[in-house]
């Protein structure tokens, strides 16, 4: 199976990527499943609910969201009526939607996609993520329940992403990292076959401050004081991703490369 996983969506530059983009790599990489982060696409706060169908309709199988999920008020109702929108499953337990959801490709084949929050350097505690997500790795073996399993880990803290991927190593095909909307180079299939990446970066205008226009954050950096809101930066927007190859008996990777593709950064496509 192909699947590629694309990372978080900044505003309205991030979101015309997306539709203008997915359907081509779609076609042209060929691939069989894709997830797209979309927790900061509306505004850079949240996700709103016609702005999930702009994601869906471009060609995302199912949307993450993250510790900004509901900062768009539509979306505690959207979430009941859209099973494509996957919340964090660590979530309070009274949370609308759900965090982990079983779907299917265009050929049949069954793929678990989950999505945890981490503790480390949040702005609030969480329930455990490797409780919660090892709950849904035991409901749904590899080889068995489903062809393949994807896990979305929105956190901080690279070390806890990279616990998050041992812990899962194996039972899951891809965990991927989100949230600090930086890419980084450790693209790896591990020891026992899971592909692990620890942040996918953003789908955004890296002429910024992870995403904001440059001159509200470095104000407040300089000056301790704010002057305006944040906005998200509208120029050329890179597609930032995890592009992984697994295999439909065992559900582990085969191959995975970290996905760039538009915008300023060097770029990296699956060939």
């Amino acid at each position: 199976m192909k699947i590629l996983f694309l990372g978080d969506v900044m505003g309205r530059a991030g979101r015309a990527a997306i539709t203008e983009t997915l359907p081509k790599l779609r076609e042209e990489w060929r691939l069989d499943f894709v997830v797209v982060n979309g927790e900061n696409a509306s505004g850079g706060m949240g996700l709103t609910g016609d702005h999930a169908k702009l994601l869906l309709d471009a060609g995302a199988d199912v949307v993450t969201l993250g510790d900004h999920a509901f900062d768009q008020k539509d979306m505690l109702r959207f979430i009941e009526s859209e099973p494509r929108i996957i919340r964090p499953v660590n979530y309070a337990k009274e949370a609308p939607g759900k965090g982990a959801r079983v779907f299917q490709d265009r050929r049949g084949r069954k793929v678990l996609v989950a999505q945890v929050l981490g503790n480390v350097f949040m702005k609030r505690a969480f329930d455990d993520p490797f409780s919660a997500i090892e709950a849904e790795l035991k409901r749904y073996p590899l080889g068995g329940a489903v062809q393949a399993a994807l896990v979305d880990v929105h956190c901080e803290a690279t070390s806890e992403k990279m616990a998050m991927g041992h812990w899962c190593d194996g039972r899951a095909s891809v965990v991927v990292g989100t949230h600090t909307h930086v890419p980084t180079g450790d693209a790896q299939i591990l020891e026992k076959g899971t592909a692990y990446l620890s942040d996918a970066g953003m789908c955004g205008d890296y002429d910024s401050v992870i995403g904001m226009a440059k001159a509200e954050p470095m104000r407040r950096f300089v000056t301790g004081m704010s002057k305006e809101r944040f906005s998200p930066a509208r120029g050329p927007v890179t597609l930032c991703g995890f592009y992984v190859e697994t295999d439909d008996k065992t559900g582990r990777a085969t191959r995975c490369e970290a996905v760039r593709s538009g915008g300023r950064l060097a770029q990296s496509v699956p060939l």
